[in-house]
């Protein structure tokens, strides 16, 4: 069975999943709570630095709700995924009520890959590659600021904070 399929079959199950290490896995029905926050910084291309206070999502419950039901993300906001070393990153928009910016982020802070604009509340797969974290932003941030693949991000996670 690939990926997409075992996905589609998460999708479509009852609310409580097994998880790995973990009795069982209650799918959220509402935001979760905010988060507690860390500074991060964009260190552009051409040198500009932009910054973030951005939720950090930590636990596998966490990261599997993310942002889910969110009606907005602040312009300086948005949430880091710690994934703990670097791995294959698979996202996907299952409840996400906002169209995102994801920057794949490799273990030296630097941006591997960007998705752009995605789309709100779909299941399809989007393959950010290997990374150590990944970040979630206001769809649109990428492109008003201007961020591209190979900036650097600061953050305690990366040992740079800022």
């Amino acid at each position: 069975m690939n990926r997409r399929h075992l996905l589609a079959l998460l999708a479509a199950a009852p609310l409580t999943l097994p998880r790995r290490g973990h009795a069982a896995y209650q799918e959220p029905t509402g935001p979760q709570p905010e988060l507690p926050k860390e500074k991060l910084v964009i260190v552009t291309h051409d040198g500009v630095h932009h910054d973030f206070d951005v939720e950090m999502a930590m636990t596998d419950e966490q990261q599997m709700t993310g942002l889910m039901f969110r009606e907005h993300i602040p312009p300086d906001g948005g949430m880091l995924f710690d994934w703990g070393a670097p791995r294959h990153s698979e996202m996907w928009m299952k409840n996400t009520v906002s169209s995102l910016d994801m920057l794949f982020i490799g273990a030296h802070g630097t941006v591997r890959h960007i998705a752009e604009h995605t789309v709100p509340q779909s299941l399809a797969v989007i393959d950010g590659g290997m990374a150590r974290a990944t970040l979630e932003l206001a769809a649109g941030t990428a492109e008003r600021l201007d961020i591209r693949v190979g900036d650097k991000v600061l953050a305690r996670l990366f040992g740079t904070a800022p």
